[in-house]
């Protein structure tokens, strides 16, 4: 399916249809909705976004899994190109532990799916990973917006999470790939690099807070009074007080969307003046396509 045919697609068959399939906190499906097959006959999905699998967790997994069973089913497909099978579109991890506690079948949801679908419902499990962190969440939040043509506020309501959570989160892609990776590794928080994300020289602020163990209130402090220090800053409190909220919310929503700094210098009637800041000639590059029309 082409990238235009997925815009015009929307929400195809429904994000909250899909959502009801791997919601984890839903209550079990009914034995008319699932059904038993053989382990043997379900495969892994080849374009599963979730490549890593801590062995230690899916021991403890296929320890439960041996003395209560698999209570959630999971959601298959019939295999595209091979008769019989069946790929998996959500649960492989449980398919994996249930192949180390050596159960013979597992019980099964059956749905039709499409490739976009199932990349689709495969990206919306991984977003409720409890082991999630900040970094792969955004990710997934990026995916879904880029490549389904999902917009926040339908995520936030499919999702029953806050527009505002999301947009924080997709502001952390325009950090450096440094700071990205501390947060994937727990060094940092998302509140450390939300605080950092204004910053002039984030990737010096970051190993500094890392060093000194520095609190997410004291990285915002630290990163204020640097500011300040820039020159040409506005006075203290002055700028950022003259801004309502839904100019600093739009400002959110528009360095997440172009993953770029955007300010808004709204003047009332007399209009205003936004400013993109871009940090290397492809991301020039990418506004130029985005105002020419050729996304």
């Amino acid at each position: 399916m082409s990238d235009n045919k997925i815009a015009k697609r929307g929400l195809g068959r429904g994000l909250s249809a899909l959502m009801a399939d791997v919601d984890l906190n839903s209550p079990a499906p009914t034995a008319r909705d699932r059904t038993m097959i053989p382990i043997e006959q379900i495969t892994a999905n080849p374009d599963q976004p979730r490549r890593s699998f801590n062995p230690e967790a899916l021991q403890e997994l296929a320890a439960s899994l041996k003395n209560r069973g698999v209570l959630q089913p999971l959601i298959v497909r019939p295999h595209p190109r091979d008769d019989g099978l069946y790929q998996i579109v959500a649960g492989e991890r449980r398919w994996r532990a249930a192949q180390m506690a050596q159960l013979h079948e597992l019980p099964v949801i059956i749905r039709d799916l499409d490739d976009t679908e199932v990349l689709e419902v495969a990206i919306i499990e991984n977003i409720q990973r409890a082991d999630l962190n900040a970094m792969e969440e955004a990710a997934s939040f990026r995916q879904l917006m880029d490549r389904f043509g999902h917009t926040q506020e339908r995520l936030a309501e499919a999702l029953n999470k806050s527009r505002s959570h999301i947009a924080n989160l997709l502001r952390l892609l325009t950090l450096p790939d440094q700071i990205q990776d501390w947060v994937k590794e727990g060094k940092l928080t998302s509140g450390h690099a939300r605080a950092l994300i204004t910053a002039p020289n984030p990737v010096q602020l970051a190993q500094r807070v890392i060093e000194k163990g520095m609190s997410v209130r004291e990285t915002e402090e630290m990163v204020r009074k640097l500011a300040q220090q820039q020159p040409g800053a506005p006075k203290p409190g002055r700028r950022r007080s003259e801004k309502d909220a839904d100019t600093i919310a739009l400002e959110s929503d528009l360095s997440a969307h172009l993953r770029m700094k955007v300010d808004i210098d709204h003047a009332g009637e007399k209009g205003g003046r936004l400013t993109i800041a871009y940090k290397d000639l492809d991301q020039l590059d990418r506004i130029c396509q985005i105002l020419g029309g050729d996304r």
